[in-house]
């Protein structure tokens, strides 16, 4: 099966919302890496993401670059991000992605220690750069690629309008969009583990 992985940071964000409607129309489950503090201003969207099956990863608390910090204050970006889930959704995440996919040896150490595997990418629709829905489409969609893990953010409207021609367009080429776990095939990560191995491009 043709498999590619869309997965969105930074929210939940106001549009994600339509986001959502749109997923559950075409039958599509994703993976959102949630910032703790959006998490908890917006926990009626968080909870329906996790009802309507979508994967949630921890994306830490307000979005820091990881290596500039001391262990300690690593520790609570994580520790925080996944209680505010917990408390929303019931589960807490096992998928962490680093900002900005700024990790290293300390930043793996304490994720392992915390359980979390680490999620990057391999295809960047550089929606916050383009800002433009007809160049996201067309950014997303030369990316297609067998397993590739696509990064996007629902935190920008011009990425949700992009969405409907993206998946349609996927659907028609034989693709199947999964949550980021789906492309391992039954696989588990280990805890601290970095996912796709050759990440960032």
């Amino acid at each position: 099966m043709k498999c590619i992985a869309l997965t969105f940071d930074d929210g939940p964000g106001p549009y994600t919302g339509k986001l959502l409607d749109l997923l559950r129309r075409h039958r599509t489950k994703v993976t959102f890496f949630l910032m703790g503090e959006r998490v908890a201003t917006s926990p009626s969207v968080v909870r329906r993401m996790a009802r309507d099956g979508h994967e949630i990863g921890d994306h830490t608390y307000d979005h820091p670059h990881l290596p500039s910090l001391p262990d300690d204050d690593i520790r609570d970006q994580l520790t925080r991000t996944q209680d505010v889930i917990r408390k929303v959704t019931g589960r807490e995440p096992g998928l962490m992605r680093p900002p900005y996919g700024d990790t290293d040896e300390r930043v793996s150490g304490i994720a392992a220690e915390l359980g979390l595997s680490q999620i990057v990418w391999n295809g960047t629709s550089r929606d916050w750069e383009l800002r433009d829905t007809a160049a996201i489409t067309k950014k997303v969609l030369g990316l297609a690629k067998r397993d590739r893990v696509v990064l996007m953010h629902d935190i920008w409207p011009q990425t949700v309008k992009a969405m409907p021609k993206i998946l349609t367009t996927l659907e028609k080429k034989g693709y199947h969009v999964v949550p980021v776990t789906s492309l391992l095939r039954g696989r588990s990560l280990a805890a601290g583990e970095i996912y796709p191995v050759g990440g960032w491009n």
